[in-house]
């Protein structure tokens, strides 16, 4: 199978993302490269981009080491996760699919040959999805790698139209290409699932933003891909803390999601989106950043409705109007 070989193509830029630093803690990790510092000249930047699929159901796992069967059914759909012997893969662990999306769709936009079998290079994935680059991150990669291919998923998720039960790992197989001296892994080869490169061939993917890989706490960013999935180009989404909960896959009580997902509303540091919490239906509300978002929370504020957090309208106006950082 011929390979699709990624040419350094840097996802799109986080240093061109709104970087709301704070002497507190955030729920935001720190903006690790805010250059691109490898051959991008002549070569456009990679938006992040994720599958429709994957955002609508839940996959990943939410805490790392976690080795139960999980079994996950909503209207036509069902999925089983079943761990490998290293745990199940997590949704840190997706960042891997994300980076290949993107370099994929970057790749399909230019009219370049795509397969599902992508070569790239260890040090660029780390760059491009805000990780540290030190000797240890080769031996995370490493062990990432190992839970991806070993993550078995039954599924009937429809993608590109089709609609089939299947047995696969998150990733067909992996394999390090190329070691450096210390033999640490240089190039890396994956291949991905037939079903996830249908659904990018199809274009049926959505773009993230840059600070989705910022978001340290794997419920926040379960909870980003949800909103960024069912508002789409809408100016907002309502979902029940119930269907919310079984939605983002949460190991957690009802009353401990809720809590968490109060927080972030407040926090306001859910990337792209506001988060209006009502207790008197136990719903959340989600505004998109931006003049639609804001007319429709007035609007709802009109009726009587919860408006989103202080901090959260201010730090929307920051990174619009490039406030404080």
């Amino acid at each position: 199978m011929q390979a699709f070989i990624v040419e350094a193509t840097p996802l799109a830029s986080l240093g061109e993302a709104c970087d709301a630093s704070a002497s507190t803690y955030s729920r935001l990790a720190p903006l690790r490269h805010r250059q691109c510092d490898f051959f991008v000249a002549d070569i456009l930047d990679a938006s992040p981009k994720d599958d429709l699929a994957s955002m609508e159901h839940p996959l990943f796992a939410l805490r790392a080491g976690d080795r139960r069967i999980r079994v996950y059914e909503r209207k036509e759909t069902r999925v089983t996760v079943k761990p490998g012997v290293d745990g199940c893969a997590t949704i840190h662990d997706k960042d891997l699919w994300i980076y290949c999306i993107s370099q994929l769709v970057a790749a399909k936009n230019r009219g370049r040959e795509i397969t599902r079998t992508v070569r790239f290079t260890a040090y660029d994935f780390l760059h491009s999805t805000n990780r540290d680059t030190s000797g240890r991150a080769y031996i995370r990669m490493g062990e990432m790698l190992a839970r991806l291919t070993g993550t078995r998923i039954e599924t009937n998720i429809e993608t590109a139209g089709k609609r089939e039960r299947g047995f696969f790992g998150l990733v067909d197989s992996a394999k390090v290409i190329e070691r450096d001296g210390s033999n640490r892994m240089v190039a890396v080869e994956v291949t991905l699932p037939d079903w996830l490169f249908r659904s990018v061939d199809a274009m049926q993917v959505k773009t993230l933003s840059p600070n989705y890989f910022r978001l340290r706490k794997p419920l926040d960013r379960r909870i980003y891909e949800l909103a960024r999935k069912h508002c789409g180009d809408q100016p907002t989404w309502k979902s029940s803390i119930a269907t919310l909960h079984e939605k983002s896959g949460s190991a957690d009580k009802l009353f401990k999601f809720r809590a968490a997902i109060k927080a972030l509303a407040v926090s306001g540091e859910l990337p792209d989106y506001r988060m209006a919490y009502d207790p008197k239906t136990d719903n959340v509300t989600f505004y998109a950043n931006g003049p639609k978002g804001y007319r429709a929370e007035i609007e709802a504020m009109m009726k009587g409705l919860p408006r989103t957090s202080a901090k959260a309208r201010e730090k929307a106006h920051s990174c619009r109007f490039g406030g404080p950082k």
